[in-house]
């Protein structure tokens, strides 16, 4: 049937029905740029074979719940051995309502409960795990990953998942208080069973996220990551955490100076460069002030920059909504500003009225914004500082390849704010994209 529509259709028409359904005319596909174009037509392809082949009836689930600030509270204070009445009191304090976070807590934990129960009435086998307790062993026993908390669970999930054939679903269990742009509509968050009637109907589209992987290469670089999801550390916690990982490799008879390193996690969103906010010098009796990252970067294979900045970050197009979006979106008082200075210098009698204003910014803000699908990563420097020294010849663009050189003396690389490794002078990060790194995810509508 598929096969005899395809051939009745004309040149045009064909283009339309691969590229999105009826989402793009084939105009706006046929005026795009060559790049833009064959990325069109890439997505539309696997979107048509993903739906006519969308199978998801997994008989091993692993759901892996969130850590709710009740629990964290509870294990944070475990030592001490607090009462319930001491945690209240301790809370109050501190000006947080322990009925208000035990309130969130049930609730997460009774969508999770629904969770479960549906994928065991559909003869599921299924594992519930804290996400402490997430690891490898769970990774390949499951035939799909289900996410129960927020997009940090959702990231952490993530970032375990090295088969891009393994489905990792996102549902989000406070719904009120987390965003969620990584999980199901928030409606299947209390109607699980009618996305898995979907699952099993193939009512749903594939979508293969990309995401970035490093290779660590350089003098004295230390690949073995600290994790950042459950330990909460302060400043000096991460770096005595940093310390402690060198020490061990130095101490290891396989412990490489050189590289190149492929490093053991996937960017799912973005991955951060900069120095740590230290230059206390291990006092504790002087503040912490922030210091200027100091590295070279070269973009797509071009030519070095030495640059000064308050950090690089590079995103996928998954994080393009996310941190990235929030060091590159202006608000109307900018655009105001801009436009009123663009009239006046080109003598333009334009009438600056809110609309127009509020119209510009949204659709500035609204190009920051790219398809999770689209292979190229997309790079921000915050703030550089730019003299005779130091320059930034590009502030923030595409790139299918980045490659940064630390001149750092207490610097870090982080993967989803999740995970840390140490980059400091002489350590050379290479940062692009592979087609076998993809996430598998799935798209249902409302």
């Amino acid at each position: 049937m598929i096969a005899f529509s395809v051939m009745g259709m004309s040149c045009r028409t064909l283009l339309n029905y691969l590229c999105f359904g009826s989402n793009v005319t084939s105009e706006t596909v046929l005026k795009a740029s060559p790049v833009s174009r064959l990325f069109m037509l890439q997505v539309g392809f696997r979107n048509f074979v993903s739906q006519s082949d969308a199978v998801f009836k997994p008989e091993k689930v692993a759901v892996v719940t969130k850590t709710t600030r009740y629990e964290f509270e509870q294990q944070r204070y475990r030592y001490a051995e607090l009462s319930e009445e001491d945690l209240k009191q301790l809370l109050a304090m501190k000006g947080s309502s322990y009925s208000g976070l035990l309130e969130r807590h049930n609730i997460h934990t009774r969508n999770v409960e629904h969770i479960v129960e549906s994928l065991r009435k559909e003869g599921i086998e299924v594992r519930v795990l804290q996400r402490r307790e997430y690891n490898e062993e769970t990774v390949q026993w499951a035939d799909a990953i289900i996410s129960a908390g927020g997009d940090g669970t959702m990231l952490l999930v993530a970032s375990k998942v090295f088969d891009k054939n393994k489905p990792v679903v996102g549902v989000n269990t406070d719904p009120e208080r987390s965003e969620g742009h990584l999980c199901l509509p928030v409606r299947y968050t209390h109607s699980f069973s009618d996305a898995l009637k979907k699952f099993r109907r193939g009512e749903f589209r594939w979508l293969w996220r990309q995401r970035i992987r490093l290779h660590l290469e350089g003098t004295g670089i230390n690949p073995t990551p600290v994790d950042l999801h459950e330990q909460q550390l302060s400043l000096e916690q991460h770096n005595q955490a940093h310390r402690i990982t060198t020490d061990s490799q130095l101490r290891s008879e396989n412990y490489n100076f050189t590289g190149p390193h492929l490093l053991p996690v996937r960017g799912l969103n973005e991955i951060f460069i900069g120095e740590s906010l230290s230059s206390s010098n291990g006092l504790p009796i002087l503040p912490s002030l922030p210091r200027a990252s100091y590295y070279e970067i070269s973009i797509d294979d071009g030519p070095w920059e030495k640059q000064k900045s308050s950090g690089l970050n590079i995103c996928t197009g998954t994080g393009s909504k996310a941190w990235s979006y929030n060091i590159n979106k202006l608000v109307d008082q900018a655009v105001e500003d801009i436009l009123k200075l663009g009239t006046t210098e080109s003598g333009l009698n334009i009438p600056l009225n809110r609309e127009l204003i509020e119209k510009v910014t949204k659709e500035y803000n609204k190009s920051l914004v790219f398809d999770p699908e689209d292979s190229r990563m997309f790079f921000s420097i915050r703030e550089p500082i730019i003299n005779r020294v130091f320059s930034s010849s590009r502030q923030r663009g595409f790139a299918n390849k980045v490659c940064v050189r630390s001149r750092c003396w207490d610097a870090c690389m982080v993967v989803d704010g999740g995970t840390s490794f140490e980059f400091n002078d002489g350590a050379i990060a290479t940062i692009n994209m592979h087609e076998e790194d993809q996430l598998r995810t799935v798209i249902l509508t409302d």
